[in-house]
């Protein structure tokens, strides 16, 4: 395995200043990512009292559901411990566990809390904060999967319908629907050594499974099932019975979380900062869940808590009561979300992805408004795997893995393809084109004579010529691909391997091909090397 940093081009201003942790960002947030404010968190955690028991037992139940590893439960109780810190993360619970910035959020969890436990010498422990309380299917119900033929990516969904808004941690697997569709998923890919054993166990992690958090949480511990790994289903009951201070808490600072969140993100877009949040000023941030839907809040004229389409109408003091003894009516927006997910745990540290960072760049007042500091935000390992396939056709074609991952390779194709025509025969009929309009300048001189239709007849024919070289200069280039088409096929196997669509790889591609072709140990391998976070991005030659 060998793993070379790639520099990433056109990332966003905001990103790109965060990760060089330039103040002008970094005012808005309360810590950077160096190793001294680590330990400046950790002081500033002692100071501060968690559910530390109660969120252990409900831990401990939720991964027992989901078959954990024995390294988890210990983890589990090592969370009891008052000098345990968490690195913690999350994503939405996708199919397979969607794209692979999945993967990689998991396995930059995995890596930092262990990094940071050798450094700081406390322990330190890997959560992950499967979005359960989401409510939009159709992000997670599919997956994408290479089809050489086409020489694109298939987008290959379940055909399941949900039509409430409803969490995806209420939403039952379809069992019928949800085999037809894994069925589905493994007929399009080759059979290897790893596929009949990889197939049984997603089948059986399906059959298992009550709900589509239960199938995710069961695909991570196969893939990651002795790292220690805790994983949490924000949208579980259970986990809600711990957070009724923390709700109430919010419904008293709303006004202040409100108003300080909506005038950061207004001072940051007038910085030309891209944020991709839109909120009110009378935002509630937060869900009231009513007959399974779940309905955003607004503050109204009057003060009362109202659904946008007039759905629910609440006093404070009603949802005060809510909060108070049924706290599972209630969810947290993108907003409210990372301080419940601060309150609940002495975090760290937070692994963000790039749209994750930006948007809490506007949540320092949310933080400050429950009277807590926002944690340090540490990017999350962003990864390209490449095949000895893969490598190989590099190499034939001697383009660097940098220019193939930022999306050069239709400019090397080109190139490549032009080099094979000496000379090109795009140069050629340029100059023919000239040549014509040169030769044919006497006619349209004299055509100009003879009145506007005798002058516009001449220019007609001007571009009727310079069409015909057009055409042929066409035919020509399609021979020519014809006569190249192997060797332009594995252009377009690079480009979908390293930039599909124009992105990259982990917002693509799902792990499955992988560990269908180097087995699940290859992925247990990738989360036991060293990565550098402040690498740029990583290429894993697997």
């Amino acid at each position: 395995m060998r793993i070379n940093n790639v520099q990433i081009d056109n990332q966003n201003k905001l990103i790109q200043e965060y990760k060089e942790q330039k103040q002008s960002i970094m005012q808005y947030f309360d810590y950077t990512c160096e190793q001294e404010d680590f330990k400046q968190r950790v002081e500033d955690l002692k100071g501060r009292k968690f559910k530390r028991d109660e969120l252990a037992d409900v831990l401990h139940k939720m991964n027992k559901k989901w078959s954990a590893h024995p390294t988890t439960f210990d983890n589990i109780r090592r969370l009891k411990d008052q000098n345990s810190v968490v690195v913690i993360g999350g994503q939405q619970a996708g199919l397979l566990t969607g794209p692979l910035y999945t993967i990689h959020k998991v396995i930059s969890i995995i890596q930092f809390a262990k990094q940071q436990e050798q450094q700081l010498q406390i322990p330190v422990i890997p959560v992950f904060w499967i979005a359960g309380e989401d409510h939009d299917f159709e992000e997670i119900n599919h997956i994408h999967l290479p089809d050489q033929k086409s020489e694109q990516l298939k987008k290959i969904k379940l055909d399941q319908s949900v039509l409430e808004k409803a969490p995806v941690s209420s939403i039952k697997v379809d069992e019928t629907k949800a085999s037809k569709w894994l069925d589905q998923v493994f007929k399009h890919l080759q059979e290897t050594a790893f596929t009949k054993e990889i197939y049984v166990k997603l089948k059986r992690c399906l059959q298992q499974s009550e709900t589509y958090v239960d199938f995710f949480a069961r695909v991570i511990f196969q893939l990651f099932p002795d790292e220690g790994l805790v994983l949490l289903d924000s949208g579980d009951p259970t986990i809600r019975s711990l957070e009724n201070d923390y709700f109430q808490a919010m419904i008293e600072q709303q006004p202040t979380i409100s108003k300080g969140v909506y005038h950061t993100l207004h001072e940051l877009k007038e910085k030309n900062y891209p944020i991709s949040l839109n909120i009110a000023e009378n935002s509630a941030h937060l869900f009231y869940h009513k007959h399974g839907e779940r309905i955003l809040l607004v503050r109204d004229e009057a003060k009362n808590w109202v659904g946008k389409n007039d759905e629910v109408k609440l006093t404070t003091d009603e949802l005060r009561k809510v909060a108070l003894y049924t706290p599972e009516r209630l969810s947290n927006n993108v907003v409210s979300r990372p301080v419940m997910q601060e309150l609940l745990f002495p975090s760290l540290a937070f692994i963000a992805g790039p749209g994750e960072i930006s948007y809490w760049s506007v949540l320092k007042p949310a933080f400050h408004a429950l009277h807590v500091k926002m944690p340090p935000v540490l990017p999350r390992l962003s990864i390209t795997f490449i095949s000895r396939t893969i490598e190989k056709l590099l190499n034939q074609y001697s383009m660097s893995e940098m220019d193939a991952i930022n999306g050069r390779m239709n400019l090397k194709k080109e190139q490549w393809l032009a080099s094979k025509q000496k000379p090109p025969v795009q140069q050629v009929a340029a100059q023919i084109k000239m040549d014509i309009e040169k030769i044919h300048q006497p006619l349209r001189e004299m055509a100009r004579q003879f009145g506007a239709d005798v002058d516009a007849l001449a220019q007609k024919n001007l571009l009727y010529l310079q069409r015909e070289i057009d055409f042929l200069e066409r035919r020509i280039t399609d021979e020519i691909r014809k006569k190249y088409g192997k060797e332009l096929h594995e252009f377009a196997v690079l480009q979908l391997a390293l930039n599909p669509a124009g992105a990259l790889q982990e917002r693509m591609w799902n792990i499955l091909p992988f560990i269908n072709t180097f087995g699940i140990q290859s992925i247990k391998n990738v989360s036991k090397q060293p990565l550098s976070f402040r690498a740029p991005h990583v290429a894993i030659y697997l």
